[in-house]
């Protein structure tokens, strides 16, 4: 069955041999998709690799400074890992990439819709702001 990348036709998402997110996947939309990616995979050195290390996360309930912090917290902290993300719309345009979107359980329930708003600089996710509201 293919990725969400590969039926959108970016073709199979991989990282670098140095750990460097490749250069067709530096685009803020390919960015934010491949962070959701990683995280429903559980591939956290992925998702750090995404990742400015001066990376802030805002969200209604905390803020993460630091994308150590963030991915420490994404790995053995969140309550509830099996998750996944469903991109419903990204909207490419402007200095960075907004997602609308659905997180699921594991039976496939809507837990909440989110819009996240994120920041990129040279390549890098650098901010995000998740707004969310309960389903």
């Amino acid at each position: 069955m293919p990725s969400r990348r590969e039926a959108d036709g970016e073709g199979p998402s991989e990282k670098g041999s140095d750990g460097e997110v490749p250069r067709d996947e530096r685009s803020p939309a390919a960015l934010a998709r491949a962070y959701y990616d990683a995280l429903d995979s559980g591939d956290y050195d992925r998702l750090r690799s995404l990742l400015d290390p001066r990376f802030v996360q805002r969200r209604p309930d905390r803020t993460f400074e630091g994308r150590d912090r963030f991915v420490a917290f994404m790995r053995d902290e969140r309550p509830n890992t099996d998750t996944s993300h469903v991109v419903e719309r990204v909207y490419p345009v402007g200095p960075g990439v907004a997602v609308r979107g659905r997180l699921l359980n594991a039976d496939g329930e809507e837990l909440f819709a989110f819009v996240d708003a994120f920041d990129v600089d040279d390549g890098r996710l650098t901010a995000l702001e998740t707004y969310a509201a309960d389903s």
